[in-house]
């Protein structure tokens, strides 16, 4: 799928880059910080971040969007006249290599927190390092369990659980779905989580869900088509990241399959390089929940990330739902660090700043951010759902909460905070 990807990563640029472009010339350059205009020359405060980008997959969007965000604010008055030094390291898939460098940005190099963090290994290895240091995480690209069941990692991005129930509550409510089969990899804390939970909400509501897990290691995208097909079911889930969701798409064309399911996904098909892959084929077909405000959306906070990602991002950096969600990511965690006295910025205040942070606002979100201290964390569980015309998505449904009996600490924790979603 590389060259799926490759396409799709393509497309995002130039699509944010004439995006970006329109912003400003519509007046809405950058806007980081204190807006000072004015560099950043006192002692540097660390910050860490972990992305994957390697075979399967590139998650590195978070970081990409959190750096130029810091770039932003380090050129506009950084932390009260301390500049942001953000060191970030690439896990490359590789859980042995995961755990080295999270020691290396806790231990040796002694970051006050984590922030735009994107990778699927490194939250599972490192969530007992980042609890046991005390070290908080504002992650912005997870897909396991680890990373919204732990004390010390919270995201911006929904993750393929609640993405995927948003997607099917759409199936359920709208298109008549009774019977729905979950296609994910044979991952326990990715795909084995979120299908469970499918299965689970389909159940409460009196229907028949299925899952349908692959071997990431020997996909085998045919045999998965034929099995949906004699599973019965009317409606399938892509519980997948982009590349192989688009080759079952791209199955099911080739067989004629479009009418004989209705098909919904998660985020990750939520790309303008989508069109290029897919054509007109799948045109109003293919429903897809999206975690963050469309890419092309007015929103104030929309329009400067595409700004600051121009502006101060590199020409490779992705430009995706994980930018979106490090750029906020980002912000947020800027604010919180400007609210501290500066000579008193440790990590040990930095993490209480983190998780003080209750009912922070952005038009990229449909509620509130909020961390506070808890087990567990998961403050992005409202979403929209798009559908595809072939050359752009249409919103079908606007911000809309999603109900999973997964989510009932979540809801008490909101309540606890004066949260409502």
């Amino acid at each position: 799928m590389k060259l799926t990807t490759t396409l799709l990563a393509g497309a995002a640029a130039l699509c944010l880059a004439s995006f970006a472009n329109s912003a400003a010339a519509d007046g809405h350059g950058p806007s980081c910080g204190l807006n000072t205009g004015e560099a950043a020359t006192g002692e540097p405060i660390k910050v860490g971040g972990i992305n994957g980008n390697a075979p399967p997959g590139d998650f590195s969007g978070g970081t990409d969007a959190a750096a130029a965000y810091f770039d932003c604010v380090n050129a506009n008055g950084g932390i009260n006249g301390r500049p942001i030094e953000y060191i970030v390291e690439n896990d490359q898939w590789n859980p042995e290599l995961a755990g080295q460098v999270a020691a290396k940005l806790v231990n040796d190099d002694g970051v006050v927190a984590l922030v735009g963090n994107g990778s699927v290994v490194s939250m599972a290895v490192n969530a007992n390092l980042y609890e046991e240091e005390d070290v908080m995480v504002m992650a912005s690209g997870c897909a396991i369990s680890e990373c919204y069941e732990s004390s010390n990692i919270v995201s911006t991005n929904q993750g393929p659980l609640p993405s995927g129930i948003g997607a099917l509550t759409y199936a359920v409510e709208e298109l008549g779905t009774k019977n729905a089969a979950c296609i994910g990899f044979n991952i326990p804390n990715n795909g084995g989580w979120a299908c469970d939970w499918m299965e689970d909400y389909m159940s409460s509501q009196g229907l028949t869900g299925t899952s349908i897990l692959m071997d990431p290691t020997a996909v085998d995208l045919n045999s998965v088509y034929l099995q949906a097909l004699s599973e019965g079911a009317d409606t399938i889930l892509l519980m997948l990241p982009a590349g192989p969701a688009i080759g079952l798409l791209k199955v099911a064309e080739e067989q004629g399959g479009r009418d004989l399911f209705k098909w919904v996904s998660p985020t990750p098909l939520y790309e303008p390089g989508v069109a290029d892959v897919l054509g007109d084929y799948w045109n109003d077909n293919l429903y897809i929940h999206i975690e963050l405000a469309p890419f092309d959306s007015d929103g104030a906070d929309n329009q400067n990330w595409a700004a600051v990602v121009e502006a101060f991002g590199q020409d490779g950096d992705r430009r995706d739902t994980f930018s979106q969600s490090g750029y906020i990511s980002a912000k947020f965690f800027v604010e919180a660090l400007l609210e501290l006295d500066t000579d008193s910025i440790d990590r040990a205040t930095v993490s209480d700043a983190i998780r003080a942070i209750n009912g922070a606002e952005s038009d990229l979100l449909c509620a509130p951010y909020y961390v506070g201290d808890a087990d567990r964390h998961m403050p992005n569980s409202t979403g929209r759902m798009v559908a595809y015309t072939g050359s752009a998505f249409e919103v079908v449904r606007d911000c809309f909460a999603i109900e999973s009996s997964y989510f009932e600490p979540i809801r008490a924790q909101e309540a606890a905070l004066g949260i409502t979603q």
